[in-house]
């Protein structure tokens, strides 16, 4: 066993982070406008302006302000049930009993919704173009699930999922699609902005986000009375009476007015961040070839990413041998190998964060025993290791194969090309 040397790679004096919020100063200004006119509630004026904003910006005809995307998520989960279903008894979920078709390879945020209204999240593999749910898959999953009438659709890092292959399978099967866009706000495919592809959406502005709020999220919809109905989901169902009056299960998802103006600040920014973005993730892909490596794959002639998290692949045979647990991951060094758990401590051992490629659902001690679909039919990984000539479905693959860079919008060409230098490093 060796170690490769990385230590006359001076680290960078401050922290290099994964992605972190980036303030102008408008954001300030609509803060203090809420302080000053004592608008610190969950209604003003910096709301309706962020739910105006958003609607337009996502092509979507109505916003609808929360304090998070997975609260957003949440909503759509329970608007599509009451669709499908009708409203349910209270004390049962808008889904309860029923299956739920789920990309695999995503945060739990994603799916965690459909928990919570009493639904069995069902996974669907991945695809390579693009590292997100496999419509061959998808179509696989209705003919062994044919009652299966929703399906959560999330697009991995900011790279968008095959839209309209998929919109086209749920439509074939009669199913609603929700966009998870917490990731891919001011992506495109075929032109449109993701989150306008789907039955009901959801947009992120969490702290690490392309534009940030520190929180909050909004919900997207066409239908007014379903924008009316999430208001009124959002601020506890109260009925309109002069008193609290309550006939059904409400929550209080309300977006601050105070957050909001910090939202609003940023919007101006979003094609700003996007472009920045890009810009690390192409000097990225340039600095790295000649290596066995590659960056998020997506359809070059159909989709603009908003490049929110760059992401590499090392190649098969360029996998050292790499073992993870549930907690831990071990590897033995190779000449002219690497591996993500490699590189990862090479990127830190200079002050830079990196991370993992989101573990799939499939594969979270939580959900193991839940439906998987990959485009075989069912399937289940065979482990959570990474061993040369093991076949794996491509969702645990991408995992055992791939990590997330340091990708901070705000990040110099120089600390890009240290992080690469880095990175090559690992493959003597």
């Amino acid at each position: 066993m060796f170690i490769k040397e990385q230590s006359d790679i001076p680290p960078f004096e401050s922290r290099v982070w994964l992605a972190s919020p980036t303030m102008h100063g408008e954001e300030l200004k609509y803060m203090t406008e809420a302080y000053e006119t004592n608008w610190m509630s969950t209604v003003g004026a910096n709301i309706n302006e962020v739910e105006k904003v958003a609607a337009e910006k996502a092509e979507a005809k109505y916003a609808v302000a929360l304090s998070c995307c997975t609260a957003a998520l949440h909503l759509c989960v329970k608007l599509a049930g009451e669709r499908l279903y009708g409203k349910p008894d209270v004390g049962h979920g808008a889904v309860e009993g029923k299956r739920v078709f789920c990309s695999d390879m995503t945060f739990d945020a994603t799916l965690n919704p459909v928990v919570y209204e009493g639904g069995i999240p069902v996974f669907i593999d991945t695809e390579r173009d693009t590292w997100n749910m496999d419509p061959i898959a998808l179509e696989k999953a209705f003919e062994i699930y044919p009652e299966v009438k929703l399906v959560v659709v999330a697009h991995l890092y900011g790279f968008p999922g095959k839209l309209d292959e998929l919109r086209a399978v749920c439509e074939k099967h009669g199913a609603l699609m929700i966009e998870d866009a917490a990731e891919s706000m001011g992506a495109t495919y075929k032109g449109h902005q993701t989150g306008s592809f789907g039955d009901y959406a959801a947009i992120s502005y969490n702290g690490n986000k392309i534009i940030s709020g520190s929180s909050g999220g909004c919900l997207l919809t066409n239908i007014i009375e379903d924008a009316n109905k999430a208001r009124k989901w959002s601020t506890q169902a109260r009925e309109n009476a002069a008193w609290y009056q309550h006939e059904e299960v409400g929550y209080n998802y309300r977006m601050s007015n105070v957050i909001a103006g910090v939202v609003r600040g940023q919007y101006p920014h979003l094609e700003e961040h996007i472009a920045q973005k890009k810009e690390v993730w192409v000097r990225y892909k340039e600095g790295l070839e000649g290596l066995p490596v590659s960056m998020n794959a997506f359809e070059e002639d159909k989709s603009t990413p908003n490049y929110w998290m760059s992401a590499m692949l090392i190649n098969t045979n360029a996998m050292c041998r790499q073992v993870r647990d549930d907690t831990k991951a071990i590897y033995v060094p190779e000449h002219g190998k690497s591996c993500p758990t490699e590189i990862l401590e090479a990127i830190a051992s200079i002050n830079a964060e990196g991370r993992p490629i989101w573990k799939p659902m499939h594969m979270q001690p939580i959900y193991r025993m839940n439906g998987f679909v990959t485009r075989e039919g069912n399937g289940r990984a065979r482990s959570n290791s990474y061993i040369a000539g093991v076949t794996l479905d491509v969702g645990a693959d991408i995992f055992a194969r791939g990590l997330c860079l340091p990708s901070d919008n705000k990040m110099t060409a120089e600390q890009v090309d240290r992080i690469i230098e880095v990175i090559r490093r690992c493959f003597e």
